[in-house]
């Protein structure tokens, strides 16, 4: 019986971020190494529309993790990974917002590297900058912000995180991710600081069809959020500053309150 020769494969992975949901803001760049990939490896947060560019026989294999399964730990992605380049060739491994925005797209670049595998960065668009800007509100703005910051509400210990406090004092646009659970201990420590009335935004699920937004101010952003539904079932993303007040419909809210709003 004569074997089969096997066919070499070159290994390789691209790196693609999603962006912040909408499929359509993924890049041209991203949507042609979809168009190449041989198996595909994608996030919870990813939306499955961007599956219908890979080509037809191409595995497609689910590592989101919304429910925290030690099955799909972030070692676990790493292996399969390798393994699917070093066994089919071109991986993409999708992954949503940007791949270095608490993305941990390092983390899995410098494991392809351990293996000598070749690998492509293609960013994505940051959710940190583009979800607030798809409100309309600028992460700076002259005159109301020069600066940004962009936080996870935990360290890397899992703790809360302490550089929240560092944020707040700061005059800066402050973006917090992953972090709606600690909403109430990061408006007091706003209010600690004496700027309760400093505007914010809580905004789930940002650039999707079922997004939900909460305006006010620090003193009233937990109470509006909840009214408008806001809850942990999706991603939320966390806005506080000045250039909060510039989404058209934050007028409506300064008015009711019938005072200017101050930092």
């Amino acid at each position: 019986m004569i074997e089969k020769e096997r066919v070499y494969v070159e290994p390789r992975i691209t790196l693609l971020g999603a962006g912040p949901g909408d499929p359509d803001l993924i890049s041209v760049k991203g949507v042609k190494a979809l168009k190449t990939a041989d198996v595909v490896i994608y996030d919870a947060l990813v939306d499955e529309a961007l599956l219908e560019y890979v080509p037809k026989g191409a595995p497609r294999v689910y590592v989101g993790n919304p429910s925290g399964d030690e099955n799909f730990s972030q070692a676990t992605v790493n292996q399969l990974m390798v393994d699917y380049a070093m066994n089919f060739g071109h991986v993409v491994r999708l992954k949503g917002g940007d791949l270095f925005v608490f993305g941990r797209g390092y983390e899995e670049l410098d494991f392809a590297a351990s293996y000598s595998v070749k690998t492509t960065i293609i960013p994505g668009i940051s959710s940190a900058i583009s979800v607030p800007g798809l409100q309309s509100i600028p992460v700076t703005h002259k005159g109301e912000s020069d600066s940004l910051w962009i936080l996870s509400g935990t360290d890397s210990r899992g703790h809360f995180n302490p550089e929240l406090l560092d944020a707040a004092r700061s005059k800066a646009t402050v973006v917090v991710l992953l972090a709606y659970e600690y909403l109430h201990e990061i408006t007091t420590l706003y209010k600690g600081l004496g700027k309760g009335r400093l505007p914010a935004a809580v905004i789930q699920n940002g650039s999707m069809k079922n997004e939900k937004v909460a305006l006010g101010l620090v003193n009233t952003i937990e109470e509006v959020a909840e009214e408008v539904g806001i809850d942990s079932t999706g991603p939320v993303l966390l806005v506080f500053g000045q250039t909060v007040a510039l989404h058209p419909e934050f007028g409506y809210i300064s008015r009711f309150l019938n005072r200017k709003v101050y930092d």
